[in-house]
């Protein structure tokens, strides 16, 4: 697979979205990245709050934007905050480097990335997470 389609896309949403049902979350937004960054796919769950949809936009466009994982990327925030703070200046506010934004990887080979933002930063990672693997990909995290 060198293309992330839409197929494995949806596959990757309704697997995240199940992972919530299963954890009892809180309702989420999904968002679905290309390689080139470019919206592949995005939902809401009924009832997510104002701000959720750009939320999850900005960990998986983040986590593209610095190749990789939104969970190393909020520790990078904690030890070069200045740099993190440089570079989300430079993207115009487009990054979140809070866990929630992961690669989506096909062996060596970077597919695009998924942001979930709705509960806590860990669980919203965990979905992620959990729709790469449901669509037989690799998740890095971070």
């Amino acid at each position: 697979m060198a293309d992330l389609t839409l197929d494995t896309a949806r596959k990757i949403l309704d697997a995240a979205f199940a992972k919530a049902g299963e954890l009892k979350l809180k309702p989420l937004v999904v968002t679905i990245l290309d390689a080139r960054g470019v919206l592949k796919l995005a939902a809401a769950q009924d009832g997510t709050s104002l701000m959720r949809g750009e939320i999850a936009h900005g960990k998986a466009y983040g986590a593209l934007a610095m190749g990789m994982g939104s969970r190393a990327l909020f520790q990078r925030a904690q030890e070069q905050a200045f740099f993190i703070d440089a570079v989300n200046t430079i993207a115009k506010g487009a990054l979140v480097p809070v866990p929630g934004g992961v690669l989506i990887m096909d062996g060596a080979t970077l597919l695009g990335a998924v942001g979930v933002s709705g509960d806590t930063s860990d669980n919203d990672e965990a979905c992620a997470v959990a729709g790469i693997q449901a669509a037989g990909l690799k998740a890095s995290a971070g």
